[in-house]
């Protein structure tokens, strides 16, 4: 699918799509040199993204590598969509401190056709390769897999972070799970990738594909890695076990609303790696709100709105914002509600001690502020009551951080409701 004669964007612009969120890039001028050859030449980079199909659904949080596939895509490049069904059947040990399950190749099957139908919610069919490794992995002989394996030695294989780990506390690892970063690496040897994109918790195996590569004489693939964004806590990564998580195939309205729902500082994180906006684009925006040209929950009503639109259309993401306004804004918090001024020093931290814990609030405190509870023990039950909401969404910790807060946040109990202002 390779062709020739294509007209690319400056260097300069396509590093600012291409490196926006980038947390490593492995080695950078190498990656350089490839994009200037390629507008040289007019012959576009190949670049792979491989996905085990170990669960049905996909979150925002996976979405983070298939959107730089995009930034590649929108750039002229060739985009390769791996589906990993033949190493699924090992599954990665990344991350992971004991040995997966094995999945059947039924299951396997099954999960791969729901990534097929809703990649294509941020890929172009027409410009995307569907690939998967079986079509290579499978027909290696034994022969073929001892000389792969040849060129590895366990000693090498232990210094991958989980499984040193996982010897150090003598916790067992099989030997199928040595055989993962390897076959991964064969993917990079098999589709010629002149670029492999993965998170930062991919780095061992990324590398193993220019080891393999340099093997077989081919030239050796740029390695982009991606942070792994956090969930709805701002703490944790997202997550659907952990309930932090907005499912991609979840209703528009129920997206928006918890993308509204996060703190300020992680809308931020969501600009860069959840839209297609440069980083230019990104910190001009962010100058605007430091400037107070632009407030900060219209910046986040416009993440929402463009996040929701790129999977239910523009026709939904409006439905369910003007929903959120007349449920969070009209209703949520009446027109007498009480505005809470709350005093912070010069370090932008809250003045009241007996408020603050560590770099956090005391939640029941501050409903007791906004006169929503007569006491901090009685916030204290209801947060334990799960009666609380923060800006629209239930929260039942005892303590919150400042960022969870955002800029002005809304406090709702029953159907009392308060706005805290920071000055």
């Amino acid at each position: 699918m390779t062709t020739t004669g294509k007209t690319f964007a400056s260097l300069e612009e396509q590093l600012d799509l291409i490196t926006k969120g980038a947390a490593e890039i492995v080695p950078l001028e190498a990656l350089k040199e490839r994009i200037s050859k390629s507008i040289a030449t007019g012959v576009p980079l190949r670049v792979k993204a491989g996905f085990d199909p170990t669960a049905p659904d996909l979150h925002l949080g996976h979405t983070v590598l298939i959107r730089k596939l995009r930034h590649f895509q929108q750039l002229g490049h060739t985009v390769i969509f791996l589906i990993g069904d033949s190493t699924a059947l090992i599954g990665d040990p990344t991350g992971r401190n004991v040995t997966r399950k094995p999945l059947t190749p039924e299951q396997i099957a099954a999960n791969a056709e729901t990534y097929k139908e809703q990649v294509f919610k941020i890929l172009d069919p027409e410009q995307t390769e569907i690939r998967y490794n079986s079509e290579w992995l499978d027909k290696l002989s034994y022969y073929d897999m001892v000389k792969l394996m040849a060129q590895f030695t366990v000693s090498q294989m232990l210094e991958r972070e989980d499984f040193h780990k996982r010897f150090q506390q003598e916790q067992p690892i099989s030997l199928h799970e040595l055989i993962y970063p390897i076959a991964q690496g064969y993917d990079s040897v098999a589709l010629q990738a002149d670029v492999e994109l993965g998170g930062t918790d991919q780095k061992f195996n990324l590398m193993r594909g220019r080891d393999l590569q340099r093997h077989f004489s081919q030239p050796q693939q740029s390695v982009l890695m991606m942070p792994i964004i956090e969930g709805l806590d701002g703490v944790q990564k997202m997550s659907k076990s952990l309930g932090n998580a907005i499912g991609i195939n979840e209703p528009a309205g129920e997206m928006y609303g918890k993308l509204m729902s996060v703190s300020d500082e992680l809308m931020w994180k969501y600009w860069v790696f959840l839209t297609d906006l440069k980083g230019s684009e990104i910190e001009a925006l962010q100058a605007e709100v430091a400037a107070g040209t632009r407030h900060p929950m219209a910046v986040k009503k416009e993440l929402a709105r463009t996040i929701t639109a790129g999977f239910h259309g523009e026709d939904e993401a409006e439905a369910a914002a003007e929903s959120w306004a007349r449920m969070f804004q009209q209703r949520a918090v009446s027109e007498d509600a009480p505005v809470v001024q709350v005093a912070r020093n010069a370090d932008g931290l809250v003045g009241l001690m007996d408020m603050v814990e560590g770099d956090e609030l005391r939640l029941a405190k501050l409903l007791q502020l906004a006169g929503l509870v007569n006491s901090s023990a009685e916030g204290v039950r209801k947060i334990s009551e799960n009666a609380v909401s923060v800006n629209g969404a239930k929260f039942s910790e005892r303590l919150i951080k400042r960022d969870q807060l955002g800029d002005s946040p809304i406090l709702r109990l029953g159907k009392k409701s308060a706005r805290v202002e920071w000055v």
